[in-house]
């Protein structure tokens, strides 16, 4: 859960970010957080382009990630991993 997550958003579409980590479609919500205190964070995208959802849930600008670095460090050695492979 704690990754951020590169996702291509599509303009005008809306998309809700899971705050409290038990949807099981990261980073989005799946529902599960009716049994919680938490809910749903909206974000509704403004145009076409790569975006970062938070991951560990502890962004100060929820649903994107802040560059928290226990969040950002982990996308960035995986994902640093697929780009020099391919």
């Amino acid at each position: 859960m704690s990754k951020s997550h590169a996702i291509l958003v599509k303009k005008g579409k809306k998309y809700y970010w899971c705050s409290c980590g038990l949807s099981k479609s990261q980073p989005f919500c799946d529902g599960s957080h009716k049994v919680t205190g938490y809910s749903n964070v909206p974000y509704k995208a403004i145009k076409d382009e790569i975006v970062f959802f938070c991951g560990c849930k502890k962004s100060s600008n929820k649903p994107l990630c802040d560059s928290q670095l226990n969040c950002k460090s982990e996308w960035i050695t995986s994902h640093l991993i697929f780009f020099v492979s391919h």
